[in-house]
């Protein structure tokens, strides 16, 4: 019985061995046939190559920042009383020196109306003095008590038309409104803020930069920044000042830059992403797929009478799926982008169209196990 067993066993061994070799036969030897029918020679490596240009590239830093009116101040009122007039509505744009509140003025425009008719009195004694003088009718003592007499009332009068002119609130300057804070009929004094006045036609964006970069930023600079409030839109400005010293905490030091806002799109206080062109410089760039780490060494692999050449290269700046070299390529050299796995220096090449070799299992480290980011 145990001899049909082990028969069994050694038929059914060798049928699996016979099926091995068929498939074998049927799909390994000819994928492989297929490899080298699409290398060119047989021994050749498949790659895909990409020429390594020349691009512009900018040195940015990012950053975060707030827009800030170029002038700004709260409205409030020099004098007490109670509002009669309000001529201006929240969000308006004035011009210099509009009527913004007037306060009630009965009794100051009284006071001014005295102080005029007082002055006018005096002006009149005077000038009877000065014709009475020439025939020495009064004496010169007189007349100095009369020019001081002139001079106290001119002094009332102006003091009554200053005043009369505080019971009038006018814009210092050019802006546009923010809310109202008072109605008509409300009594203030110079504590209560009328509302706030904002000069809009071109902002300040006010932002804080770490201290590694203080001796690249000046003025002039060109920014460029975005609010998520306007999706797709970029607003650009130039570095107006840099503060003269770095927070001691924060090791970081502010700078301010100003952004033309013809439109008073742009109100004060938004929340606004920064990027600053530190410099600007042509750069080698390879794919990142292309770069392939080993220790403390980096190379790529170059193409050179269809051999793989490889060469040790030294990084810069990244650029999404780009790496710029500072040395060992010049322009033009045939990168190799895909298809590293299976290279050695020396090994023959051949360079393919750009979708021959699957993406799937050639990716940024080629598969490498010794590539590592």
């Amino acid at each position: 019985m145990k001899i049909w067993k082990q028969f069994a066993v050694s038929v059914l061994l060798l049928a699996a061995a016979g099926g091995g070799y068929h498939v074998y036969e049927s799909y390994l030897l000819q994928a492989g046939a297929e490899e080298n029918r699409r290398g060119g020679r047989g021994g050749d490596v498949p790659v895909i190559v990409m020429p390594a240009n020349i691009q512009r590239i900018e040195e940015r830093v990012e950053a975060v920042g707030t827009t800030r009116a170029s002038q700004f101040v709260d409205i409030v009122s020099t004098a007490s009383g109670r509002v009669v007039e309000l001529n201006f509505e929240s969000g308006q744009r004035v011009a210099k020196d509009a009527v913004l509140l007037a306060l009630d003025d009965d009794i100051e425009r009284a006071d001014l109306d005295e102080s005029e008719a007082n002055l006018q009195e005096m002006q009149q004694a005077l000038e009877r003095a000065r014709s009475l003088r020439r025939n020495n009718t009064v004496s010169q003592a007189q007349i100095d008590q009369l020019t001081a007499k002139h001079i106290a009332a001119q002094a009332a009068r102006d003091r009554a038309a200053r005043r009369l002119a505080d019971r009038t609130v006018r814009a210092p300057f050019a802006g546009v409104t923010g809310l109202r804070r008072v109605d008509i009929g409300a009594r203030i004094d110079d504590d209560t803020v009328v509302t706030t006045l904002d000069d809009l036609s071109e902002v300040e964006v006010e932002f804080q930069l770490p201290e590694i970069f203080y001796g690249n930023v000046r003025r002039g600079l060109e920014i460029a920044a975005e609010s998520a409030a306007f999706p797709g839109r970029t607003f650009t400005a130039k570095i107006a000042n840099v503060d003269s010293r770095i927070d001691e905490t924060t090791r970081a030091f502010r700078v301010r830059a100003v952004m033309p806002n013809p439109d008073l799109l742009l109100p004060a206080g938004m929340f606004m992403t920064i990027s600053v062109v530190l410099d600007s410089h042509d750069a080698i760039m390879v794919p990142e797929a292309a770069v392939i780490f080993e220790g403390s060494q980096t190379y790529v692999f170059v193409v050179e009478d269809n051999k793989a050449v490889r060469r040790q290269v030294q990084l810069g700046q990244r650029r999404r799926d780009l790496a710029e070299v500072t040395s060992g390529l010049t322009g033009g050299d045939l990168v190799v982008q895909r298809g590293t796995q299976k290279l050695r220096n020396g090994s023959p090449v051949a360079i393919l169209e750009n979708d021959a070799i699957p993406a799937r299992g050639d990716s940024a480290d080629g598969g490498n196990p010794e590539r590592r980011s």
